[in-house]
């Protein structure tokens, strides 16, 4: 048998008994990451090239520190961010709403859409809309300077296109020179209330930042309220927007877009597993 694919299914072990939510998927991706391949090419690594660091790596997971932390590294759509401490790790939950944003620019008559991505971390949506939607314009706001430094990272690698501007500032005041001039603006901001601290997963709570989990308020949403405020003065009439939520705050966030303020087909949205994930609204022309 090949050692490292030995090796993998010790690990795999270990981090199951440690209570890791995909052990096997974990264990191949530390392998690969060590050993500088993709997970597919595990079996083509010789005996004698197996590196021990493996299992320092493996270690490290069992301990519960993020599996992206250790590897440096972020799959998101047909991306890979670097990543690591002081940076959200974007979830497979947002692709979906990734998804729903390229859909939405591609059925609007606009040359070259202007996008406003709001708390970017590190840089996942942005860069994929640029990626995917290479007419766009993205505008990428961060707040927090350690966040900052990744999402300036990954758009230096990976926007060849030059179609990203990173923006170091608030969330409320950011942009002001764009206002009523935006096609799209999309959000995934912090969102979970504090009152549900003993339920967030322990390597989320210890090792992603504060500032991306925690979304403020009694119910978690006011920072979402923020976006939901930032987005109606940066979009035209008839923009979008859309901001991602926990599966348990679809209603609380689809009433933030209220009509009043001049929100319309106001709608929330599902992901992969069937949950409400993401709100999405127009903004009246009225």
């Amino acid at each position: 048998m090949n050692l490292l694919l030995d090796e993998i299914a010790r690990a795999t072990a270990r981090l199951a008994d440690a209570g890791a939510a995909s052990p096997r998927a974990d264990a191949e991706e530390l392998a690969a990451a060590v050993h500088r391949v993709n997970r597919s090419e595990l079996h083509s690594v010789p005996d004698s090239a197996f590196d021990a660091l493996f299992w320092e790596y493996v270690a490290r997971r069992e301990a519960g520190e993020p599996l992206q932390h250790i590897t440096g590294r972020a799959f998101f759509r047909y991306l890979e961010l670097k990543v690591g401490p002081g940076v959200f790790v974007p979830r497979p939950e947002t692709e979906v709403m990734v998804g729903w944003a390229l859909e939405t620019l591609r059925d609007m008559d606009v040359r070259d859409p202007l996008v406003v991505d709001l708390g970017t971390g590190s840089g996942a949506i942005a860069l994929s809309i640029a990626q995917e939607a290479p007419r766009a314009r993205v505008h990428a706001v961060e707040k927090d300077p350690t966040a900052f430094v990744h999402a300036t990272r990954n758009v230096e690698e990976l926007d060849e296109r030059g179609r990203v501007r990173l923006h170091l500032g608030d969330l409320g005041t950011a942009l002001g020179e764009l206002d009523g001039t935006v096609d799209l603006v999309v959000s995934n901001p912090p969102y979970i209330p504090m009152s549900e601290w003993e339920y967030v997963p322990r390597d989320v709570r210890d090792h992603d930042p504060a500032d991306a989990l925690w979304g403020g308020g009694d119910d978690g949403l006011d920072a979402v309220r923020q976006v939901e405020r930032t987005a109606r003065r940066l979009l035209r009439p008839g923009g979008y927007a859309a901001c991602e939520h926990s599966d348990l705050q679809g209603n609380g966030v689809y009433w933030i877009f209220a009509e009043d303020n001049g929100w319309r087909d106001v709608r929330n949205r599902r992901d992969l597993t069937n949950r409400d994930r993401f709100v999405t609204a127009r903004l009246g022309a009225d």
